[in-house]
């Protein structure tokens, strides 16, 4: 079956392309295209991804240098620097959203697991911040002389899975983009101090969903009723009301304010949550546990293309955020499916040299062995889907 095919080819089988030329006809993607189709463009892109391209003239050279092998590949028979800068350009990037998100959901059904032994999935909510010069990204104005955009990402903390992406500019603050949320009954979202948006936070109250904030400093509240007897590290648990002017418009129900003293930091943390069913060390573990989508968004930075990018526009950007997107979910729909005993750095440096060799993956992962990785000793790398 796998005989004298290529490992690019054998990744790309794990995608759905009916799913994909569907969503391609929804929004009359190939209209009027003869050559250089959206479904050529999209291996195209996972391939810079994969092989770390770090522009989009080191890109075409790449795929120049294997022009023999494109067609085989799923790129078509050439793909040239103007095609494909001009389909990042002009093509409507809801493409490549709505297959990221069929991604996504193909990738958490298969890592399903229940840690938290909650009624509903735990999201961490928070954004990262991609610097652009503004003399080249004209439209994404952030300060007087920076550019930059931000990337809001819902993360699912259990399955490791990032579940939702809103890109907005850099100068857009992080609590406005909590009403793009799409929130879920019965959940559990955990949020940073910046998220004190006690409107959103009242919005999930009244669906009977969960949440966990970091408390600012300043907040003004009465105690309403304390707990006696506390577990360790935990100064504090009460009940209070929100007695500050616009906080009580917004929120006039109660809140539960714990207050932990974290012994590897020696730092107090502060939480509000309106989950009254779970202990005070829960509320401080799910808040710990909020930590995962900054080792996301690192782990992407470090090895997907997410802070160079291959056009200029602001269409090519989210393009290429969510070819980058789709690449992270297809390699743990592969890890997942093959059952790989690799951790993502490991399969990541692997596929990276053997695009284009004619292995079966399976043995390519299982003839490889590197003894000395620094990600099965101590190490500082960032880890994904490794629970």
């Amino acid at each position: 079956m796998h005989k004298d095919k290529f490992v690019f080819a054998q990744l790309t089988g794990f995608l759905d392309r009916n799913r994909f030329n569907r969503i391609v006809a929804k929004y009359s993607g190939d209209k009027y295209v003869k050559h250089f189709t959206c479904w050529n463009q999209l291996p195209a892109l996972m391939f810079g991804q994969l092989s770390n391209r770090e522009s989009l003239r080191d890109l075409i050279i790449a795929l120049g240098a294997h022009r023999s092998k494109c067609y085989h590949l799923g790129m078509g028979k050439n793909v040239s620097k103007s095609s494909l800068a001009r389909a990042s350009q002009d093509r409507d990037y809801r493409i490549f959203e709505e297959f990221a998100y069929f991604l996504v959901n193909e990738a958490r059904e298969k890592r399903a697991t229940d840690i938290f032994k909650l009624e509903g999935n735990v999201y961490a909510f928070d954004s990262t911040t991609i610097d652009l010069c503004l003399n080249i990204f004209w439209w994404a104005k952030f300060r007087k002389k920076k550019g930059g955009i931000k990337v809001h990402t819902l993360y699912d903390v259990e399955t490791q899975i990032p579940t939702f992406f809103h890109i907005t500019t850099a100068c857009v603050h992080d609590s406005k983009a909590m009403d793009k949320i799409p929130y879920e009954s019965g959940s559990c979202y955990l949020f940073d101090r910046a998220y004190n948006n006690f409107k959103m936070l009242y919005r999930i109250y009244q669906i009977e969903a969960r949440f966990v904030v970091r408390a600012k400093k300043n907040l003004q509240y009465k105690a309403v009723k304390w707990k006696r007897r506390l577990p360790k590290n935990v100064l504090s648990d009460m009940t209070i009301e929100l007695t500050g002017f616009y906080p009580k418009q917004y929120y006039s129900d109660r809140l539960r304010l714990v207050r932990y003293w974290d012994e590897e930091q020696k730092r107090e943390f502060a939480f509000l949550t309106n989950a009254m069913d779970i202990s005070a060390l829960q509320v401080a573990e799910l808040y710990k546990n909020r930590w995962q989508v900054e080792l996301f968004f690192k782990w992407l930075k470090q090895h997907l293309k997410i802070k160079k990018f291959w056009g200029t526009t602001e269409n090519a950007v989210r393009i290429q955020i969510y070819a980058a997107i789709s690449t992270c979910c297809l390699v743990a729909i592969i890890q997942h499916d093959m059952e790989l005993d690799r951790s993502t750095y490991e399969v990541l440096q692997i596929l990276s040299i053997s695009l284009t060799d004619k292995t079966h993956i399976k043995d390519l992962f299982n003839k490889t062995n590197f003894q000395y990785d620094k990600d099965r000793g101590d190490s500082n790398e960032p880890s994904l889907f490794d629970f």
